[in-house]
């Protein structure tokens, strides 16, 4: 059995044949492309025709595999397209950094109250969401959402370009803040208060959802059979949560990529005074699983300020950095990564001095302090991140079960375990790629659950242990760290 999983990231995007063995899963990588947003004027876009065509690349490159037994796409969340009444896109999707959404947050609250949006939606507020998105544009661009027949998030256009077929997964509809998290249902209420109209929402299927087959006109113009197009979990993150090979009920995972997540699986959401205040964020994963987790910038920091060392004609790759950051002094500087001076694209560095600066502590100069700082306080936000899981959740944690990109830093890793005072389990990296395969083999019968999944995926990906160290210099720190987090 083998299937075509597309992970498409903030960054980039790669297609990946999974393909079923025994007990075993494989996975091989057969195309690879980049992911870049395009200014034009003040609005940041996404290149959704640029992507497409490299999933057309995917497919064709697929055909040297034999035949796959079904496609899906999984990417990041809040983003959207909107579709006119005939079914054409409207515009390109704009990016969630794009400053439209500023001051939408606030704005929200004029027409129904941060208590009652929580408990409907269950979601950490964060002005990227797609509430508040498409609050900005019924605002400043409202002639374009009256002309709406439909909004799609990313993976859900993405099937659409693919099949012609209108539906929307319930892990990325769960991004939204517009999903109702008791009722798995669009929150109706919050849309009819917010102003928005609520004939654009389309219907929702759960993740594993056969959406339709490659529609004719692709299978014609690429040569290709009418392959089943599956919604396996549309959102990046509880695509990863699928696959981490954890063995106990309860647990504590930590997606690492651009953004991290860190949370835990429940059976409901959480929806009480204790998560609003926190701050936490409730989605819906596979099986009618929920996911309360925190979101935090991650290793866009560190990507950020990359491309600004390379516009001044430094070439480091990811590597020398970590180099430069171990034989850097520790415990020098710490950031709040979300502080929202770091969300936009720019000169990381910089701002990063600037924090600094204000404060009150000493400034980084060197790329090595500078991505030092960087993944000391990553590894300080997750401690404080899992701090607030366990109180939110009444539970402990034994051990924290990394997943992505981030797993390939050694360094980072070594922080975390060092930071949290417990065993970091590190792999697989390609976890996101490993959970869309592993919902399209269970809804093609290869697999029976997403226990099976995670036990042949253990047994298929050797995960690498950290175990804690210097934990007094670790607590002293983290008490310097929060002291900043105050100021």
């Amino acid at each position: 059995m083998k299937v075509l999983a597309i992970d498409i990231g903030a960054s980039g995007g790669r297609a990946m044949i999974g393909s079923l063995h025994g007990r075993r899963i494989e996975i091989q990588e057969i195309h690879r492309f980049s992911n870049d947003p395009v200014m034009v004027g003040d609005t940041m876009y996404w290149d959704i025709l640029r992507l497409f065509h490299e999933i057309k690349q995917s497919l064709i490159k697929s055909k040297q595999y034999g035949k796959v037994d079904s496609i899906a796409v999984d990417t990041w969340g809040v983003d959207f397209g909107l579709l006119d009444k005939s079914g054409s896109l409207l515009e390109n999707p704009v990016h969630y950094r794009d400053k439209r959404t500023k001051g939408m947050l606030e704005r929200s609250f004029e027409f129904l109250n941060k208590e009652e949006f929580y408990q409907i939606t269950g979601n950490q507020f964060m002005e990227i969401n797609t509430a508040f998105q498409l609050l900005a544009l019924k605002e400043k661009r409202g002639e374009v959402l009256n002309r709406a027949g439909h909004m799609l998030l990313i993976p859900d256009l993405i099937h659409y370009f693919l099949t012609g077929k209108i539906k929307s997964e319930m892990s990325i509809a769960s991004t939204t803040q517009l999903f109702d998290m008791n009722k798995k249902t669009w929150a109706y209420p919050v849309i009819e208060k917010l102003g928005l109209p609520a004939g654009i929402f389309p219907e929702l299927v759960p993740s594993g959802t056969v959406v339709g087959n490659l529609s004719k006109a692709i299978c014609t113009e690429l040569g290709m059979d009418p392959v089943k197009v599956t919604a396996v979990c549309g959102h990046d993150t509880q695509s990863a949560l699928a696959a981490t090979p954890a063995k106990e009920k309860d647990f504590i995972f930590l997606s690492c990529g651009t953004w991290s997540l860190m949370g835990t699986e429940l059976e409901q959401p959480l929806l009480n005074q204790k998560a609003e205040r926190l701050n936490l964020t409730n989605e819906a994963g596979y099986d009618g699983k929920i996911s309360l987790m925190k979101n935090m910038i991650g290793l866009w920091l560190v990507q950020e300020s990359r491309r600004q060392w390379m516009r001044e004609g430094k070439e480091l790759n990811f590597g020398d950095l970590e180099q430069l950051a171990a034989e850097a002094e520790p415990f020098r500087f710490f950031i709040d990564p979300d502080d929202p001076v770091f969300t936009p694209a720019g000169n990381m560095p910089e701002r990063i001095r600037n924090y600094c600066r204000r404060t009150g502590q000493q400034v980084p100069e060197s790329e090595g302090e500078i991505v030092r700082c960087i993944n000391e306080s990553l590894a300080m936000k997750y401690r404080s991140a899992r701090e607030q899981i366990e109180e939110a959740a009444g539970k402990k944690y034994g051990t924290i079960y990394m997943t992505g990109g981030g797993t390939k830093s050694r360094l980072l890793c070594a922080m975390t375990a060092n930071a949290c005072g417990c065993l970091l389990s590190a792999g697989p990296a390609e976890a996101t790629v490993l959970g869309n395969v592993a919902v399209q083999l269970i809804a093609n019968g290869g697999i029976s659950s997403v226990k099976d999944a995670r036990e042949m995926i253990a047994h298929s990906f050797f995960p690498e242990h950290y175990i804690p160290a210097e934990e007094n210099h670790w607590n002293t720190a983290y008490k310097r760290f929060k002291e900043v987090m105050i100021c």
